[in-house]
């Protein structure tokens, strides 16, 4: 195998390759570092697709993985079941049990009432008792979905160590043409468009993050969670906008209206839900609108990256989310960055989501006489650059 497929992250594309000799190579964007440790050649159907793995035992792979055929046993292999179940998460097919020589009177008898095993989705068994953990209920998806499948959505993002929301449901992608149905905490989604790439940990398969944002937020009706969701992607740089652009116009339209909102926030540089919270709360108000992420200059120094920045008044707003300022060095930047703006002559106004959320009248209030107030005083000498700039 030659090489890597390649993988677009952030501002930017960086490709990985492995060369047939093996040895480590690290690729992804700035500030995220990818760690491939090997390329294994994975067959698929007619062809042949590649795989690797990052630093965090997950592997980018192409799509149409399928498990590893199995010749049916006529006497009972339990080391196979063993390691079976050890690599599926304790989560087994009727299928692959047959194969590995286990009768239907055995297995009807694990799955007896008050027995060993349990019976997740139909023909998919749990071979532990209790309550099944996410990666049992992942891969016991998978396993219903058959070959090729794909986590998506909530359960992808997960994996990702992305903001997911709390869903009760297993999105998994199949091809359009399998004919399977949603069942129990299953729901298929059948596409023309199964992704060209995937990422893969240990036997659990999901999409890469551009199309589980936008399945994601097909599903979602809260728009506040499409928001928190598509702002996370971004600001993490799993994804860039441009390639949820894509999965917008390439995705169906139904149930697409969230993501399209978003994502024309996010191009007048909206970059997070409290400032989108913001921005709403200014047009309702009939406020003037300002520029978001503004990059601040005098001269050629840049000064701060404003949330809100009124340039006919010199007004600058701050959203002060508590999960930014959680470390003693996060609340001092933030003090030295309000002391450059003022140092200028910017009047700089703060406010936290949930005033934004529960104060709109005092936080309208509070910008309506601070733009009053610094037209009169008039305008520092400072250059703003729009954050798409």
């Amino acid at each position: 195998m030659a090489h890597c497929l390649p993988w677009s992250v952030g501002n930017g594309t960086s490709t990985a390759r492995a060369e047939a000799s093996g040895g480590g190579v690290t690729a992804g964007p700035p500030g995220l570092a990818v760690s491939m440790a090997h390329c294994l050649p994975w067959s698929v159907g007619n062809g042949t697709s590649t795989a690797f793995a990052d630093g965090l035992g997950r592997r980018i792979v192409g799509t149409g993985c399928h498990a590893a055929l199995m010749t049916r046993r006529s006497d009972f292999d339990h080391k196979l079941l063993a390691e079976m179940l050890r690599k599926q998460h304790d989560v087994v097919t009727r299928r692959q049990t047959a194969n590995c020589g286990m009768t239907d009177r055995a297995l009807r008898y694990r799955i007896r009432y008050g027995g060993p095993w349990q019976r997740l989705l139909p023909s998919v068994y749990l071979a532990v008792t209790g309550t099944p953990t996410t990666d049992q209920r992942d891969m016991a998806g998978l396993l219903y979905a058959g070959p090729g499948s794909l986590l998506t959505a909530a359960a992808a993002l997960r994996r990702l160590g992305l903001k997911a929301p709390r869903v009760d449901v297993v999105h998994v992608l199949v091809p359009a043409a399998r004919r399977r149905q949603s069942t129990g905490f299953v729901r298929v989604l059948r596409t023309t468009r199964m992704p060209e790439q995937a990422c893969i940990s240990g036997q659990i398969r999901f999409a890469m993050a551009a199309r589980a944002v936008a399945d994601a937020a097909h599903m979602l009706k809260d728009l506040a969670e499409v928001r928190a969701v598509v702002a996370d992607s971004v600001q993490r740089r799993w994804c860039r906008v441009a390639e949820l652009a894509e999965e917008l116009r390439r995705g169906p339209a139904t149930g697409s209206a969230h993501l399209r909102r978003v994502l024309t926030e996010v191009a007048d540089g909206i970059r997070s839900t409290a400032e989108a919270d913001l921005r709403d709360l200014v047009k309702r108000a009939g406020l003037p609108m300002p520029m978001f992420n503004a990059r601040l200059y005098a001269g050629k120094v840049l000064i701060a990256v404003a949330d809100a920045w009124w340039p006919e008044a010199a007004v600058a707003a701050e959203v002060d989310s508590r999960e930014w300022h959680l470390s003693p060095g996060d609340w001092e930047r933030t003090l030295r960055r309000h002391a450059r703006l003022t140092a200028h002559g910017i009047l700089v106004l703060h406010f936290t989501p949930k005033q934004i959320r529960t104060e709109p009248d005092q936080v309208v209030a509070a910008i309506r006489a601070a733009l009053d107030a610094a037209r009169a005083d008039g305008q520092p000498l400072v250059r703003a650059l729009p954050a798409s700039a």
